[in-house]
């Protein structure tokens, strides 16, 4: 039982290393999609990441069309702020695709218009917030998932 986790175009190393932690401690697999915001050698992704890094079952992609042209066949669902459905509607099915974007804008238009149907967000009860850390996104969606399937 574990999904996969996708980071598009990550930008902080310290929410990668957690979320690397994380994928580890569920037993999911991490894809990070280039480009990066850091090195992958970067003392900030692997101090967040602890001594697990070397444990963590990691995928590697160019870009985003080599990540889409060599999953093109996954069950993938996409996380996004700007979705209309919520998480927990999710119909979680095991080894499924949860695709995330990069900290600063999210998903790019491109990804999330052609997926509208896929397209879920984490709801924030207050106006004062526009949007969740990276890591703890994640962290909601893998386990509400984990647990609805279990």
């Amino acid at each position: 039982m574990g999904y996969n986790i996708v980071l598009i175009e990550p930008e902080i190393p310290m929410n990668t290393g957690n979320i690397g932690r994380l994928s580890l401690a569920s037993g999911s697999v991490l894809h990070l999609v280039k480009p990066f915001g850091f090195e992958l050698n970067d003392s900030r992704l692997k101090r967040a990441g602890l001594d697990y890094w070397k444990h963590i079952s990691l995928h590697i992609y160019e870009s985003s069309d080599e990540f889409f042209s060599i999953n093109k066949d996954k069950n993938m669902i996409f996380l996004s702020s700007s979705a209309e459905k919520d998480y927990w509607s999710i119909d979680f099915k095991d080894d499924m695709f949860l695709i995330f974007g990069k900290e600063s804008v999210g998903l790019p238009k491109s990804i999330t218009a052609v997926n509208a149907d896929k397209l879920y967000k984490i709801p924030i009860y207050s106006n004062h917030v526009r949007s969740l850390n990276l890591a703890n996104a994640v962290s909601i969606v893998v386990y509400e998932g984990l647990r609805s399937i279990k």
